[in-house]
């Protein structure tokens, strides 16, 4: 089970956009993300005629490192460590670990 999943809330700790918050669009396997509107890149197109594709500047988002994000905490309004622990009915689930409260349900 990963710390963080695609859909979570998310803050950038380090780095060009420090600071920042956006929600993880994929988690990709070698412990990077691609976070909404974060470490934004341009990509230079080159036109395709027989595909109709016409050429241009394209923005989009860049991998950012795992170690660089924290899961974001609206309760506390920062980021927040996570932990994990067994549930009753035997299920695992994350937790931030200032408060205690359960991420997932």
């Amino acid at each position: 089970m990963r710390r963080v999943r695609a859909g979570d809330q998310v803050i950038v700790i380090t780095g060009r956009d420090k600071g920042k918050q956006g929600k993880i669009l994929r988690v990709l396997s070698n412990n990077r993300v691609i976070i909404e509107n974060i470490n934004m890149l341009k990509h230079h197109d080159r036109p395709n005629p027989a595909a109709g594709k016409p050429g241009g500047i394209i923005e989009k988002e860049g991998s950012i490192h795992i170690s660089n994000i924290m899961l974001y905490n609206s309760a506390k309004d920062k980021g927040d460590r996570i932990g994990f622990k067994r549930l009753e009915d035997t299920r695992k689930v994350r937790y931030f670990k200032s408060d205690g409260e359960i991420i997932d349900i």
